[in-house]
Formats: structure tokens, C-alpha cells, sequence
């Protein structure tokens, strides 16, 4: 009886033990299908228009800004972001204008000493042509004369049919150099016109219009680092400033090598405003690194960059704020 029940006691401690092993293991597994991963990220637009100094014609690699709007000020669609100094363009543009009409009283001139210079060699020809007209006739005069004196009008004559073929020579040439000058004043023209066309054309794209409603923010000039002001010089490429569009936002953030394999593209994601940690944002996974690598300069940590887009549009999320980005595996 005895051994009996103490039997029928490890019994049962063996099966309460293995029930327990039992329901701590579905237990865990329902924790490890529940598992969280939280990263953090930063908060940016999806449509962010960059306003970049262009090189407007060959002559002018830098512009001075001399109006700008205030940095976070809040602008429409059409207002005017940046002001650039039209000065250097309108002197270009007097210059020439005035290099323009010089140019214009050039080739007048250059069409009046041509048309004299033509008169001149058509009026030589018709006088050689005469003096050729009066070796013939003088030809026919000396038939009777002696074998010496026809040699020598022979010769006359023919001087004077190489006299008119040098003068035809002329008019040819002439003709020849005076188109090819007059094309290279008109070429001269023509450029200077396309020159006053095109700097005129830049004066209107100086003022620099936001295309969309958003949040005006301030570039770095390149030369100093430093924010730009009023007055700055700034190079061809240095992005002046941007305007974000603050409907839609994206979040820029990483995920540990660890937790990669566990990230899927529309995956849905809760963020969290650092600011606001309680109220919980939909997201959904947009981008996934293909690449590895380490978090920062003094981390060991390496990581996939991750993008999400968020799935509402809220006056309260802007571009910069810290976020917390908190992903499901269940």
C-alpha cells in the first residue's frame, strides 16, 4: 500500500512537471510570435522641391542673393522663395545693345564699301573690254603692214584679252571675300542678338517661385558652411534652399543584420512621435536596403536602411522630428 502510493505521488509529479514544461513552451512560443522590434527613425517629406543656382549662359558661374524668405516660414504654391541680383545681367544686357548697334552700323558700312568696291571693278572691266575692242579693230587695221608691226599688235591683243580675264578674275574674287565677310559680321550680329534675347529671357527666372505649400528651409553656402544670407555670393550647383511638402511624410530608419530577415516590403508599421509617444501612426515599409553596413562611425553595429511611408496625413508630424518605429513579426 505504501509503495503504491508513493508510485501513484511521482506519477503525478512527473505529469504536473511535464504539463508545465508543456505550457511554458507554448507560452514562449506565443511570445516569440508576438516579438516586437522597435527602431528609431527620422521624420521626412515625400516631395521636397531643392532650388539649386543654375548657370544661367556662359557668362556668369555666381549670383548674390539679395532676398530670401525666413527659414521654417510657411509658403504657398507661386510665392517667391529667393530673390537673385539682377544687376551684373542688366549691365550685360546695355552693353550689348550698345555693342548691337555698333555692329549694325558696321555692316552698313561694310555693304556701302563693298557696292563702291564692285562699281570700281566692273568699271575697270568695261574698260579693259574697250581696250580690247580697239585691239581687234586695230588687228583688222594693220593687215597690210608689215610682218613685225601684226606680231606686235598680236601681242597687244592678247595682253588685252588677259587684262579683261584679270578683271573678271577680280569681280569673282571680290565677290567671293565680300559674302564671306559679311557672313562673319552677320554671324557677329546674330550672336549678339541671341546673347540680349537669352539675357533678357534670365531676368524673369531670377525670382524663384515655390512650385508647392510647404515649409521654407535655408541652404549652406558652400564657400563658407555656414546658412545663407542676404548679400552671399554663391557658386553654380550650391543648392540655395527647398521647400518640403508637409502632407505626406516618410520615415528614414534601420534595422539591426539581426532583425533583417524578419522585414518585408508593405510590411505595416507603427510609428511614434518622440514628442507624442502615446499616439500610434500607420506606416508601411516602402524600402529595404540591399546593403550592409555599420550604424555610425563608433558603432560595431551594422544595419539595412529602411523607409517607410506614412499612411495619414497629420498637421502635427514634420520633417526632422525623432520617431519610433515599431514592427510586428506576428
Amino acid at each position: 500500500m505504501g509503495m503504491n502510493y508513493k508510485n501513484v505521488v511521482i506519477l503525478f509529479a512527473g505529469f504536473f512537471l511535464l504539463s508545465c514544461g508543456k505550457l511554458d513552451k507554448s507560452e514562449k512560443a506565443q511570445a516569440d510570435s508576438e516579438r516586437k522590434i522597435i527602431e528609431s527613425g527620422e521624420l521626412n517629406a515625400i516631395d521636397v522641391r531643392a532650388f539649386v543656382l543654375q548657370r544661367y549662359g556662359p557668362y556668369w558661374y555666381k549670383m548674390k542673393i539679395i532676398g530670401m524668405r525666413k527659414h521654417g516660414e510657411e509658403v504657398e504654391k507661386g510665392d517667391s522663395v529667393i530673390q537673385i541680383d539682377p544687376a551684373e545681367i542688366r549691365k550685360f544686357i546695355v552693353e550689348r545693345e550698345t555693342e548691337l548697334e555698333t555692329q549694325k552700323a558696321t555692316i552698313a558700312k561694310l555693304l556701302i564699301d563693298q557696292s563702291n568696291q564692285k562699281e570700281q571693278l566692273e568699271a575697270n572691266l568695261e574698260g579693259d573690254l574697250a581696250a580690247l575692242e580697239l585691239k581687234k579693230l586695230e588687228i583688222i587695221a594693220t593687215r597690210f603692214e608689215s610682218e613685225k608691226t601684226k606680231k606686235i599688235k598680236d601681242l597687244e591683243l592678247k595682253q588685252a584679252e588677259l587684262g579683261v580675264k584679270k578683271s573678271k578674275r577680280k569681280i569673282e574674287l571680290n565677290r567671293i571675300v565680300a559674302r564671306s565677310e559679311m557672313n562673319v559680321q552677320k554671324i557677329r550680329e546674330k550672336q549678339m542678338m541671341t546673347d540680349l534675347r537669352n539675357a533678357r529671357n534670365i531676368i524673369p527666372q531670377l525670382t524663384i517661385k515655390s512650385p508647392i505649400k510647404g515649409i521654407f528651409q535655408v541652404g549652406v553656402n558652400d564657400n563658407n558652411g555656414q546658412q545663407i544670407r542676404i548679400g552671399d555670393e554663391i557658386y553654380v550647383g550650391n543648392m540655395m534652399g527647398s521647400v518640403p511638402s508637409l502632407k505626406w511624410m516618410k520615415v528614414n530608419t534601420t534595422v539591426s543584420e539581426n532583425d533583417f530577415l524578419h522585414i518585408k516590403m508593405g510590411q505595416k508599421v507603427k510609428v511614434r512621435l518622440d514628442a507624442l509617444p502615446k499616439v500610434a501612426f500607420d506606416a508601411k515599409v516602402v524600402h529595404i536596403g540591399k546593403l550592409c553596413r555599420l550604424k555610425d562611425d563608433n558603432s560595431r553595429q551594422k544595419v539595412f536602411d529602411v523607409e517607410l511611408n506614412m499612411l495619414t496625413s497629420d498637421e502635427r508630424l514634420k520633417p526632422g522630428m525623432t520617431v519610433s518605429c515599431e514592427y510586428s513579426e506576428k
